[in-house]
Parts: structure tokens; sequence; C-alpha cells
């Protein structure tokens, strides 16, 4: 929507506030706009909520391509919207898919990776999805010169191509092994493990004891059945629900979605649409592709790194730049004047609109590769296999219910608040810092199965309903390479991660 709601193609066609001073129009009310954008994350808060039921039921992979299809029924309706109700019907069910593929790709994605690589590989899903956002934006671009409604109902219907590609690649594609070690499939799930952990090698140390683990994990949960929400919110897992839903909160609190969604209408107070409305296009497309190549660092290491470090950087710089935006704007700007889209709402020029484009970028640049993978790697990590699938429907509900009304809230915010609106998310950003560190324990290279361990209560120096203390919490890499890498023979005990931390305490 970022590349389309500025041409004079939709703006015309959805028209509701007639023409300004040079007889261009100006398109629909903030209130409606912010409506139209929020349509998608309405939608995709229903689908993520969904989608833990569909995945535990049917398999991870099978509901990924149930959000496939869905993702193209949104799209023809999308396509071919007359009008703003059919445009925002669509755009819901286009929602649909999105929340139930945003909560399982990364689940699918958790449960069959190798420790070791589990971040980099669910970071290589960001990833992807930047790279779509950003050629999604330079088709869109490319499209704003044609005339009439193709401006923007062509790239609405290049969209359906990716998801019947993900729909017929995962067709070839196995199963997650813990779903089907889950649903009494021990063979399958042992084939699976040996395929991407051992080069199809069913004798491997690594393959006998990863399916070891997985035995345990879902013998102990079969006599633990009837998973429900409800469990979520029980004394021993409330601790863990609150830091998953409050890392996707977070991501969006950022702010980084929404002005990625209206970053047209920043680059217009700055100016850059002055000479053509068209004209902030190619600038804002810029800003993708720097989401694009920021989001490499994370993927090379991020599980280097780990999950708290990535976080606490994140948050500080995006907090700074934000701020440096709030300044310039209160400083520098002035009322936009004329018969304009009411959420341009400001003017700035020269230096400070330089600076305001800059500090956008860097902006960008801080988000892309700290909280924008991380935010969907962490979560998967922090859940054991029963309650996996609904828990982190649940977290990813929660991003897209603040995705909706921050999508909603912002164009009616820049017309009113102006400024202020900038200095709001970097109040977010300064709270996420603080919970992150208090809160947010390392998950880093740690088995799925071992991260339970963090969270039991009753180990010495624990805390009651939270486990050990995030801040005591230690990236251990070397450990899980060393198994990975068959280094030692299977007689041979490689110290846990979880032993290494409490040998470090006691030294």
């Amino acid at each position: 929507m970022s590349a389309i709601i500025s041409t004079q193609a939709y703006l015309c066609t959805f028209n509701q506030n007639g023409m300004d001073s040079d007889g261009a129009c100006v398109g629909p009310t903030p209130s409606v706009q912010g409506g139209i954008v929020a349509a998608m994350p309405g939608g995709s808060w229903l689908g993520a909520l969904i989608s833990g039921w569909v995945s535990d039921r049917f398999g991870r992979k099978t509901s990924i391509q149930v959000g496939a299809v869905i993702w193209v029924l949104g799209s023809v309706i999308v396509c071919a919207a007359q009008n703003i109700p059919m445009l925002v019907v669509g755009r819901m069910i286009n929602g649909l898919s999105v929340g139930v593929c945003s909560a399982q790709v990364p689940v699918y994605i958790t449960e069959i990776a190798p420790p070791s690589k589990r971040g980099r590989l669910v970071g290589f899903q960001q990833w992807a999805i930047t790279w779509g956002i950003m050629i999604m934006f330079f088709i869109c671009y490319g499209c704003s010169s044609l005339q009439g409604t193709a401006a923007f109902r062509v790239p609405w219907g290049v969209q359906m191509i990716p998801a019947i590609l993900l729909f017929l690649g995962l067709c070839v594609l196995p199963e997650s092994p813990r779903w089907l070690a889950k649903h009494g499939h021990s063979d399958r799930a042992k084939e699976v493990l040996a395929l991407v952990h051992a080069h199809g090698d069913i004798a491997s140390p690594w393959v006998q004891r990863e399916m070891e683990e997985i035995h345990a994990a879902v013998e102990f949960e079969r006599q633990n059945a009837n998973v429900s929400y409800l469990e979520l919110f029980q004394p021993k897992m409330i601790n863990r629900t609150a830091i998953g839903v409050f890392t996707q909160i977070w991501s969006q609190l950022t702010g980084m979605n929404v002005m990625m969604y209206y970053i047209t209408y920043v680059f217009s107070m700055a100016g850059l649409a002055d000479d053509t409305p068209e004209g902030v296009l190619l600038p804002s497309g810029i800003s993708f592709i720097i989401n694009v190549l920021m989001t490499v660092p994370a993927l090379l290491w991020m599980d280097r790194w780990g999950r708290r470090p990535t976080l606490l950087v994140g948050a500080f710089l995006m907090c700074l730049w934000l701020c440096v935006n709030a300044g310039l704007f209160a400083a520098y700007s002035t009322p936009m004047d004329g018969n304009h889209n009411a959420a341009v709402s400001m003017k700035i020029r020269g230096a400070p609109a330089k600076a305001v484009i800059a500090a956008t970028y860097l902006f960008v640049a801080s988000f892309a590769p700290t909280w924008g993978p991380v935010s969907w790697t962490y979560p998967p990590e922090l859940y054991p296999l029963r309650l996996r699938g609904k828990a982190v429907a649940l977290s990813t509900s929660a991003n897209w219910a603040f995705n909706f009304a921050l999508a909603y809230f912002v164009p009616p915010a820049f017309a009113s608040i102006k400024w202020k609106t900038y200095l709001l998310f970097a109040i977010f950003c300064a709270a996420m810092f603080v919970h992150v560190f208090f809160f947010f324990p390392e998950t880093a290279n740690k088995p799925l199965e071992e991260v339970e361990d963090i969270f039991d209560d009753t180990k010495p120096g624990a805390i009651k309903y939270v486990g050990t203390p995030a801040w005591k919490t230690r990236n251990t890499r070397a450990s899980v390479l060393q198994r990975e890498q068959g280094a030692v023979s299977s007689a041979e005990k490689v110290p846990t991660a979880t032993e290494q931390e409490k040998h470090a305490a006691q030294v």
C-alpha cells in the first residue's frame, strides 16, 4: 500500500475529499485510509488466532498451504475492487492468510532446524519478507506510470504469484518432525531429522539424541493432554506467555511497520512531493532496499550475538532516531497550507528536511538486523511442543492486533498530534529496552527441549513463576556446535547449555 496510496490513480478511484488547488484528487479521509490499511492486519489477527488449531490438527506444512490458498482468494477481490468496502473485504481476507502463515512459518522452521542454525533460518524468513516487500514496492513504482486503475490493479494481481509458488513448493518439503512424532509417526519423524540434520544418516548420534528428546517431550505431553489457550495463563506459563506476546507487541510499537506503511506521507512533509506526488516513491523505495540489506547481518551473526543483546541494541538505536525526528519536526516544521491530505500535516524544508530523511533511513537500518528477525525467531523458542502452536498463534495475534490499531492510528495522529507521534514511539522503544533487560532470557543455540529448564522456578536462585533471572542467562554456542558436528562419541557427555550456566554460577 505504501507505494500506491500517494498515486493519483488510487486517490481518484477511492476519492472522498474532492480536489486540491492544483486539481489533483485528495483521496480518502485519514480515518478511512487508516481503516483500509488496517483491514489487512485486522484479518491477520484473526488468522493468527485460528492458525494454532489448524496447525495442531492438520500439520505445520498444511496450515501454510491453507494460508496460500486464502491469499489468492483475497488478491482476486482486491484486484477487482470497485469501491472502498470491496477493497477492505479483500484486504481482510488477505490478512487471514498473512496471520496463518506469519504464525506457523516460524514454528515450522523452528521445529525442523538444528539449534545452531535456528535463528539464522528464521532470520532468512524475515529476509525473504523484506525482499518481497521491496520487490512489490518497485513493481508498484513501475506500474505508477500506467494509465487508469491498471496502476494499482496490476500489482495487486501480481501478488498472487508468490502464494501459488509457495503452495506448490511445500508439496515437496517434509512435515515438521516434532509434529509427526506428536501424532504417532515416529519413523517418518526420524527420516526427516536424518534428512535435514545428518545427510540421510538415520544412525547419526545427533539424530538419535534429538529423537530421544522429542520422544520424552511427546510422552510427557501425552500424559498432560487437553491443551487449551487457558493453559497459557496458568502461573507456571504466564511469564513465557507474556514474553512471547510482548515480543510481538513491542515489535509493532517500535513504529517500523506503520512508518513503512506511511513513509510517503513523511517524505511528502519533507518536500519530496513538491514537484510531483509520485516524487516520493523512489526515495521511499530506498528505505525498502535498506531493510533488505541490513537484515543480512542478522542472518550471518544473530545466533552468535544471541537474542537479548540484539533486542537491546535495536531498542536503544530506534529510540535515538525517533527522538531526532521528533526534535526536528518540533523545532523546524510549519503547518501544511492549502487543501491537502490531512495526514500530511507538517512542512519541513532545507537541511532539517534532509536530516529527517537520514534519520528515517537510520531507523530502518536499526530495526532490520534487530527486532525485525528476532521478533519472529524468539517466540517459538519459548514454549513446550504441546503448547507451541497455540502459544505462537497467540503472540502473533498480538502482533497483528497492534499492527491493526497502529495502522488505523497513524494518519489521524499525524493530523492531530503531529510531531508528538514520533515522541510516542520513542517512549515505547525506551520501555521495551527496560522490559527486555529484566525479563527476556537468552534462548539462542539451546535445543527447544532444553529451553524448558530456563523457566524452572524450583532451581536454586530461580524466581518464582519466572525461573532463571533473564540477565543471568547466556548464549552458550560452543557446546551445541560440538554436539551437532559429532565432535564427541555418543558415550561421552557433552555439557548442556543449562549445565554450563550452573557451573558458571558456582564459579
